[in-house]
């Protein structure tokens, strides 16, 4: 594993992150008002949940899209290809007039470069994942394949760390008429950089060593469809109290602490940004122990916490101090590290080489849908109707839905990722079986 590939793979994934969580903090500060005129705050705020939703639904389109070139092609090409995609969406929000301006027209090109960032960060993090895991030693496929998921966290400080200099330094009106747009246009400046040392990769040994083996599938989708079904239902199912937890305490939070709490953005937003570092901390300790212990048992510790977490989001989070919403934030995002960290391997691991890439990208994928597409939306509805400990509640279920997949999974760390072992049984004979409690289902 050469420092480059670490390189690229931290790098281009931190930027497309911050790119898709620049969107995120200003749907919940300044969206709203700005491309969706009405009398009521909740319906501005809602409105400018529903448009983040847009790129979750987005993110399988994406997902099909360049995984069926990357287990043709290559993963190389691809991380190029949704880098330059993301990148151009974000600036051009940047640019983009508002209701006042150009009436409903605003308000769809919005929805537009929404769809596409879906599309660009759709791609990312499944070529992001293989490059490292593809290219990790054996037994240290998670610690590697953490690197991707540590882009997370970076590039969410990165965003809302520029958004908090912009709110402290501006008056609100000029944060309000043009402060918000700097950070879309610094999009361009960081695309460049990620798409210098991304253009100077080479391909994963594994993916070549498929290629020389055996013919691409024809239509890495279809098959997927057809032989790895079940395995794809349950890793998004696996992933959805990992997205949940994560924009729970993040977006809705800030949305949440700005306007119900009355926190002023500056506070909120330097709270969340030391709040992330939970996560920062967390996702290499996971890492480390999903290696040695096993993806399941770490997996399983922290959905338990999780959802023990959901009976403390009410009265926590609508404490009103601002010293126990911080230290519960960011124990919320170290378990939310300490999930994800695993995900890198995890996921991957669950698919044969010609069809890794599709498979995990989907897979990741599909789990934004379910759970963070409508997460804010629907928690900012049973905060406004029933309090916040509905919103705990929500959180508590995902945790459910996501212990069942993996108590249904199994243990996958002993997986072969060759292609001639197909990514689907261990080469250890003594280590647990991954997807096999239901025989019948296996080809589903």
């Amino acid at each position: 594993m050469t420092p480059r590939i670490v390189i690229a793979s931290f790098i281009g994934t931190a930027i497309e992150y911050y790119d898709f969580y620049v969107y995120a903090t200003a749907a919940a500060l300044v969206l709203g008002p700005i491309f969706f005129p009405s009398n009521s705050q909740t319906a501005q705020q809602l409105s400018s949940f529903a448009t983040f939703a847009i790129a979750f639904i987005a993110r399988p389109v994406g997902s099909a899209l360049f995984g069926h070139f990357g287990d043709r092609s290559g993963r190389k090409a691809t991380l190029v290809a949704s880098l330059l995609i993301m990148g151009t969406c974000t600036t051009l929000v940047g640019l983009l007039p508002g209701y006042a301006q150009i009436g409903f027209w605003a308000p769809l090109a919005l929805c537009v470069l929404r769809f596409g960032q879906g599309i660009g960060l759709g791609g990312e993090w499944g070529g992001a994942a293989l490059l490292m895991i593809e290219n990790a030693p054996a037994g240290r496929r998670a610690w590697f394949g953490m690197f991707p998921q540590l882009g997370a966290p970076i590039g969410f400080i990165f965003a809302n760390g520029i958004f908090l200099a912009l709110a402290a330094s501006l008056g609100g009106d000029a944060f309000q008429r043009w402060g918000w747009r700097v950070p879309f246009l610094m999009s361009a400046v960081l695309v460049f950089i990620g798409l210098y040392v991304r253009l100077k990769l080479s391909e994963t040994p594994v993916f070549a060593q498929a290629m020389r083996q055996e013919r691409p599938a024809r239509v890495p989708l279809g098959e997927l469809v057809r032989h790895n079904a079940l395995r794809t239902m349950l890793g998004s199912l696996s992933m959805v109290a990992c997205y949940g937890l994560f924009y729970l305490s993040t977006v809705f939070a800030l949305g949440y602490g700005t306007t119900a709490l009355g926190f002023s953005r500056p506070a909120f937003l330097a709270l969340e940004c030391f709040a992330i570092l939970g996560m920062v901390i967390a996702i290499p300790m996971s890492a480390r122990l999903s290696d040695r212990l096993g993806r399941r048992p770490v997996l399983i510790g922290g959905l338990v916490l999780m959802g023990l977490s959901g009976f403390l989001f009410g009265p926590l989070l609508g404490n009103g101090s601002i010293l126990v919403i911080t230290l519960f934030l960011f124990g919320e995002l170290f378990l939310m590290g300490a999930i994800f960290a695993p995900m890198g391997a995890y996921l991957p691991e669950l698919f044969p080489t010609r069809v890794r890439y599709t498979g995990a990208s989907v897979t990741y994928n599909l789990g934004g849908i379910l759970g963070a597409s409508f997460a804010p939306s629907i928690a900012q509805m049973l905060a406004d109707r029933g309090g916040l400990n509905w919103v705990g509640a929500y959180l508590t279920a995902a945790a459910l839905v996501s212990l069942g997949a993996v108590l249904w999974i199994g243990e996958t760390r002993h997986v072969d990722l060759a292609p001639e072992a197909g990514g689907a049984q261990p080469h250890d004979p003594q280590a647990p079986q991954a997807l096999d409690p239901l025989p019948a289902l296996r080809d589903m």
